[in-house]
């Protein structure tokens, strides 16, 4: 007897539908066999699955079982398939009708006893069942809360094999998990961190206020303890909301990741991610043998902040710069190419020097210009040129210090970033772009259009410092975000001097050209 039942496979952040084929046949000599591109894990299924149905007290016949995975050109991996199988053996060999599993979906891993364990990647599985139609999505009770995020599908969560069975023969009466998404949605403004908290760093809150309102990518430079980490910690706290697909995207980065939390249904507020310096490539991009999603990933829709960016490997910075300019990650492998989403706005920070005591006056020096170059020397100037504002943040004056507060908080700072944001929305509703760092080509020259002053201005700030192509391009963005700010129709020349302003790295330690 053929038993048939639907399950699905991850394909990068989604996934298509499996039809797990169980040939359960009693002449020839007892065999399992599986084919269909089934890997280490899922080949590893059949002990666990055996063990789980002789402790839920289903034995089965001797006999000889093919299972088939179609499409069988695609791979399958890790143990989301234990629970169909297992129910794909009872329906072939007649313990579960097969009218009984038809048109249902499920997903789950199996222990020995029986017992549902939660696996990976069951949003974009429910997504998959949703459009297949399914009658309904059986998964382990830990995951049920995450795929009842997708409407209209009624999603049952398990504690275990005989629950399954006892489900399916309509032998339990089971409510369907339900997510009141709006409760979760109240909360995208639940901040433990504000920027009234920061003393002083006038001239940095202004930065990363044209930065959120842009969506720029910016560098802060300062000596240690000068609140580099502070401000970039709470720069999440000022960007504009989640809208409700991209919660779920990010969701589903995090869901195949395996870094969801189980207790949250759905990612409401943008991520901010801090890798250390000592993160390897693969963990920075994403990859691996079997391919995951990375720390750039992992930053979708959110922050990525490289604290001490210096330090970090070379070669992990530079394979950086595909992911700023296309906002999402290229993964090859012999068998597999996938792609990734890595769409976020880049926050580093780097010391002036070794040492770090190069620009504060409170503190002697101690590093020599050429290891003043070579620090520096570590960020290449194609990955400078891709960060659109660099900087200075001195450190805390003590008058700074003593206040009990401050007149900048991160409330009036998003409002000004949203009305910024609305301006952008209505100027490109008929282009595919979404904020002023995407202006290219016509769109920059129609957008950021200049007067005859401020192509003069331009035109000498480029002489005196030296700047590339893409600095110049950086500038306009920049200053066209700024004229967003005050709701300007056109950029001036004190536009334009502010965003030249934050382009410190295009100069010297004394501010003369390069």
């Amino acid at each position: 007897m053929i038993a048939t039942v639907s399950c699905a496979a991850l394909m990068g952040i989604d996934a298509f539908k499996v039809e797990l084929e169980v040939d359960f046949s009693r002449s020839g000599l007892p065999a399992f066999t599986m084919v269909g591109l089934a890997e280490g894990a899922v080949r590893e299924s059949k002990e666990r699955v055996y063990s789980a149905l002789k402790n839920s007290g289903y034995k089965l016949p001797p006999a000889r079982i093919t299972v088939n995975l179609a499409p069988a050109n695609m791979r399958k991996e890790g143990s989301s398939y234990d629970l169909p199988l297992a129910v794909g053996l009872l329906a072939a060999s007649g313990v579960l009708p097969a009218e009984a599993v038809h048109g249902w979906f499920m997903a789950g891993e199996l222990s020995l006893t029986g017992e549902c364990k939660a696996v990976n990647g069951v949003l974009p599985l429910a997504m998959a069942a949703h459009k297949g139609q399914a009658r309904g999505l059986i998964v382990p009770a830990a995951n049920a809360g995450e795929a009842a995020v997708v409407r209209d599908l009624p999603v049952y969560g398990v504690e275990s094999l005989a629950q399954v069975v006892a489900l399916l023969l309509g032998e339990e009466d089971m409510a369907p998990a339900d997510v009141d998404i709006d409760t979760l949605w109240a909360e995208r403004r639940n901040f433990l961190m504000d920027f009234s908290e920061v003393k002083g760093q006038e001239h940095a809150k202004r930065a990363i206020e044209i930065a959120a309102a842009g969506g720029h990518n910016l560098l802060f430079i300062g000596p240690p303890g000068s609140g580099k980490t502070m401000l970039a910690q709470r720069i999440p706290t000022v960007l504009p909301p989640l809208d409700f697909s991209e919660a779920l995207e990010v969701t589903k980065i995090y869901s195949v990741a395996g870094q969801l939390d189980r207790t949250r249904a759905l990612m409401v507020t943008r991520p901010f991610r801090s890798p250390h310096h000592t993160i390897s490539d693969v963990g920075l991009i994403g990859g691996g043998r079997t391919p995951l999603p990375g720390e750039v990933s992992l930053a979708h829709r959110g922050v990525l902040f490289l604290d001490e960016m210096p330090e970090f490997k070379k070669g992990a910075l530079e394979v950086l710069r595909q992911p700023i300019e296309d906002g999402e990650v290229s993964i090859s492998r012999s068998l597999v190419s996938l792609s990734y989403p890595a769409d976020f706005m880049l926050v580093a920070a780097m010391n002036p020097c070794p040492c770090g005591y190069l620009t504060d006056d409170t503190h002697v020096c101690t590093c020599s210009p050429l290891a003043v170059q070579r620090y520096r020397g570590k960020l290449s100037g194609p990955l400078l040129d891709r960060i659109d504002l660099h900087v200075d943040v001195p450190a805390v004056p003590y008058e700074d210090l003593k206040q009990t507060g401050s007149s900048v908080d991160s409330a009036g700072m998003r409002e000004r970033i949203l009305a910024a944001r609305a301006i952008q929305r209505e100027r490109f509703a008929d282009l595919p772009l979404h904020t002023n760092s995407e202006l290219t080509g016509s769109s920059l020259e129609e957008h950021c259009a200049c007067g005859a002053d401020e192509h003069a201005f331009l035109e000498q700030a480029v002489r005196t410092l030296g700047l590339s192509a893409r600095a110049y391009t950086r500038i306009l963005r920049i200053a066209r975000t700024v004229a967003d700010l005050e709701a300007a129709p056109a950029i001036t020349v004190d536009h334009l001097a502010e965003a030249i302003n934050y382009r410190t790295m295009d100069r010297t330690a004394d501010g003369t050209s390069p």
